[in-house]
């Protein structure tokens, strides 16, 4: 005589202990990376003593590295190397689209003078209007 087995009840259930791990694997990678993803462009600012500016909206920064690159952020693109003809492009663009937004120049102190001074030049015949320059207190140690 053959035995018939009564069908096996099926479980309804989930185990979420692997996706608990992914989680906290993904968590830890997370806050790893994201203080790298703010950092900017290295320059070694100027130190001086000046009144800091109150700034409504976030300032597009431009950077003139030690090598004389120049570099803008741009929206999420933080460190956009551009030449002088470009940068005046974005300037132009940023400037139609939000005339009241504010550029800083952030020049390494390696940088001849001449270099900032084209920076700000091009950047003032691309209409910019609000223009400052970044430099460090003097008591900031690195």
């Amino acid at each position: 005589m053959i035995k018939v087995r009564a069908p096996r009840k099926l479980v309804a259930e989930i185990n979420v202990v692997p996706y608990i791990d992914v989680m906290l694997v993904l968590l830890i990678v997370f806050m790893i990376t994201a203080p790298m993803l703010t950092q900017g462009i290295q320059v070694d600012l100027p130190r001086t003593s000046s009144d800091p500016i109150s700034v409504d909206d976030e300032p597009v920064i431009v950077s003139v590295r030690r090598d004389g690159g120049y570099y803008i952020n741009i929206g999420e693109n933080q460190q956009t190397t551009a030449s002088l003809d470009t940068l005046r492009g974005h300037a132009q663009r940023i400037q139609r689209n939000a005339p009241q937004t504010l550029f800083l120049v952030e020049g390494d102190t390696q940088v001849p003078y001449g270099k900032i001074i084209e920076l700000m030049a091009a950047l003032q015949s691309a209409g910019i209007e609000r223009l400052g320059l970044v430099t460090e207190p003097p008591d900031r140690a690195d």
